[in-house]
């Protein structure tokens, strides 16, 4: 039961010696405030009884900005940022190769091949239009590069791929081979991660990396070599911004403060649960203001509105050295992953309209043409060649073998191995030894490894 506040008027010598009220001097009225403010605070004090449910005057919706529309035309008034015919067809290209890569890999957990994976159909823009202003071609191999310090969800693999990380190891991380770098097979297919291009490995509990980002950010604030030139950027869905960690992170990066550029990509979906029924208020933007962070909403279908706006965020986020989100909203034109039918929860028109009237690749390949930047053979010889290259990619890897057995327990834990892992490996090698070559199904197993599991016997 909720009790009414009982209100009961206060005198000034009620306020003697009062340890609750920050400041015992009054504040005087100042310009505009006829009845003062608050003491320790700017907030004015008005007499009006007065709820309030939005951050925008009149209870207006947060805009959304653009600069394309879906005919791949400048909006009128719109700034179009200044990109030049080879960033233009590099940031298109790897628009265009995401959905290519996806269609195999997707094809190739039907086949039972690989037993996992989830596209990002429908979300290119959004991928590409912010990896292409966190990572310039000049600085893309710097080790103090800012924005090199990426926490993702799980469907940016097209960040890590604009910054070269390539087929092969997209391949070797699915497949799980020996030759895989992101974990030597020790996780789940679209978990990426690369030391080398500062890109945290990917893990699957919801939101995790948020709060971390945050902490990565702080850690970067205090180095004197990386302060004001450095910041942690980290992705997520609209559906972790619901989890708990969303508010630790946000809370962290914005009263330490710390430089963390937060990447929301709200393609409408949190698996089967719509947006409409994750929150009640306008969106994760509406949270921003509600930290005291610089906010903005953003066309996710529309990657020169994408990249100009990170471009913005990114500027901010260090100069001031303090958290900047960025909402970019799209449409998970896919399922969730493998594991999902999407059709059991939303009508089949409705994912086919999308796809048809509001394609982010479509719209800047108009673009693109408009500016007579590409043509239709161009699009004809890029579909082939990045066909070509990811079945290449595909084949290589499928014909590798898996690591050695010995890797299970490498690298699991930093520092001393714990004991848990000794006896662990040690039940195992008797296992080995035992049914290695007595039984078909060990035999059989032990000869997709690498060294067929005698580096752990011997």
């Amino acid at each position: 039961m909720i009790r009414s506040l009982r209100v009961r008027p206060v005198f000034p010598r009620a306020l003697r010696g009062c340890r609750g009220m920050a400041g015992a001097t009054p504040q005087l009225p100042g310009p505009g405030h006829a009845h003062g403010h608050l003491p320790s605070s700017t907030s004015p004090i008005t007499s009006k009884l007065h709820f309030f449910n939005t951050v925008m005057e009149g209870g207006k919706q947060i805009p959304t900005y653009r600069v394309i529309d879906g005919a791949g035309q400048p909006l009128e008034g719109a700034v179009v940022p200044e990109i030049d015919e080879a960033l233009a067809r590099r940031i298109y290209e790897n628009m265009v190769q995401l959905p290519i890569l996806d269609d195999i890999l997707y094809n190739l957990q039907r086949q039972g091949r690989i037993v996992f994976y989830m596209t990002a159909y429908g979300e290119e823009a959004a991928i590409i239009g912010s990896a292409a202003a966190l990572a310039p071609d000049d600085d893309l191999e710097s080790s103090s590069n800012a924005d090199r310090r990426v926490l993702a969800q799980y469907r940016e693999s097209g960040v890590l791929l604009w910054r070269g990380f390539g087929y092969d190891n997209i391949m070797n991380q699915c497949f799980g081979t020996y030759l895989d770098v992101c974990g030597k097979g020790k996780q789940m297919p679209v978990h990426y991660g690369s030391k080398e291009l500062h890109y945290h490995t990917i893990s699957s509990p919801l939101a995790t990396q948020i709060p971390q980002a945050a902490g990565v950010g702080y850690a970067l604030k205090r180095d004197p070599a990386r302060r004001g030139r450095n910041c942690a950027v980290v992705y997520f869905g609209e559906g972790a911004a619901s989890e708990g960690d969303f508010h630790a992170g946000m809370l962290l990066a914005s009263t330490i403060p710390s430089p963390t550029l937060f990447i929301a990509r709200n393609n409408g979906f949190a698996i089967s649960t719509p947006s409409s029924e994750q929150y009640y208020g306008d969106g994760i933007a509406a949270r921003g203001p509600g930290y005291g962070i610089h906010t903005i909403r953003v066309d996710g279908n529309d990657v020169l509105a994408v990249y100009s706006a990170v471009k913005e965020a990114r500027r901010l986020c260090i100069e001031e050295g303090r958290a900047v989100l960025v909402e970019t909203m799209t449409y998970r034109v896919g399922h969730h992953s493998t594991s999902d039918d999407s059709f059991a929860y939303r009508p089949r028109k409705e994912v086919e309209d999308r796809k048809r009237l509001d394609n982010p690749i479509v719209r800047f390949r108009l673009f693109m043409e408009s500016r007579g930047w590409w043509s239709k053979d161009e699009e004809a010889a890029l579909t082939k060649r990045i066909k070509q290259e990811v079945m290449t990619a595909y084949k290589k890897a499928e014909s590798l073998p898996k690591p050695e057995l010995k890797e299970m327990f490498n690298e699991v834990y930093g520092g001393e191995e714990p004991w848990n892992l000794k006896e662990q490996r040690e039940e195992l090698k008797k296992l080995v030894k035992k049914y290695g070559e007595s039984w078909e199904p060990w035999r059989t197993e032990l000869k997709k490894h690498k060294g067929e599991g005698k580096d752990l016997v011997e």
